[in-house]
């Protein structure tokens, strides 16, 4: 896929490795919209880097409409859609989880993605056309004890997108799974894991996510560790 002049949508992309996906996408001469709840974010980095913001929350399917209309008045269409929004908590045992910040993160982390999916998809159906990208972790494929809340939302996830995938073969949209281990970003606030330092960096992670898409087969799950 050849990314220049492709309109792309990203979900949590004032923060976070939603700002390392606009920034790279941009390298690649891509017009980009980023979505974020967080307006004094959304408006600083659009501004800082000449894209175009729409404030939302990813957890209401109508904010999220709202992001796919203005963005194809404005733009005239959507190619890719990035579900990129999402939200940790720090590690613990599972009986100690507060579960009302659980079930905030399953909010972003799951309906979110649904949000967005079911969004792109009625679109992209209508054009026949349109890539979609989750970006899901590894947490997504294996046990993460002491993660164990966090774990299962991106184990929804991944059941949810590649169960999508399989609704639409055939129909010229192609939806791809991404799963990073990892990464030195916002995401973990003030209490950081203890192997900070050692996680991957959110540029080289972009840059992946960006091969991927360049190569005449790309990966549908592809995962991202080293």
């Amino acid at each position: 896929m050849n990314i220049k002049d492709k309109v792309v949508v990203i979900t949590g992309g004032s923060s976070g490795f939603g700002k390392s996906l606009a920034e790279a996408f941009l390298k690649e001469e891509a017009i980009i919209i980023i979505n974020s709840n967080n307006k004094k974010e959304l408006k600083k980095f659009s501004k800082e880097i000449g894209i175009f913001g729409v404030c939302g929350d990813v957890t209401k399917e109508k904010d999220l409409i709202n992001l796919a209309r203005k963005t194809i008045t404005k733009f005239g269409r959507i190619d890719i859609w990035i579900n990129n929004a999402g939200l940790w908590i720090p590690h613990d045992l599972v009986e100690n989880f507060d579960m009302e910040r659980v079930g905030k993160m399953f909010n972003v982390n799951v309906f979110g993605v649904i949000n967005g999916s079911r969004v792109a998809l009625r679109y992209m159906k209508e054009i026949n056309s349109g890539v979609i990208l989750s970006i899901i972790s590894d947490s997504a494929l294996a046990e993460r004890p002491m993660a164990s809340t966090y774990c299962a939302s991106k184990w929804a996830v991944n059941g949810f997108t590649k169960s999508i995938r399989e609704e639409n073969k055939n129909k010229n949209i192609s939806i791809f799974s991404i799963y990073p281990g990892a990464m030195k970003t916002e995401l973990f606030g003030n209490i950081k894991p203890e192997n900070y330092d050692e996680m991957l960096d959110p540029k080289y992670v972009a840059e992946k996510v960006i091969e991927n898409l360049k190569r005449d087969l790309p990966e549908e799950d592809l995962i991202i560790v080293e």
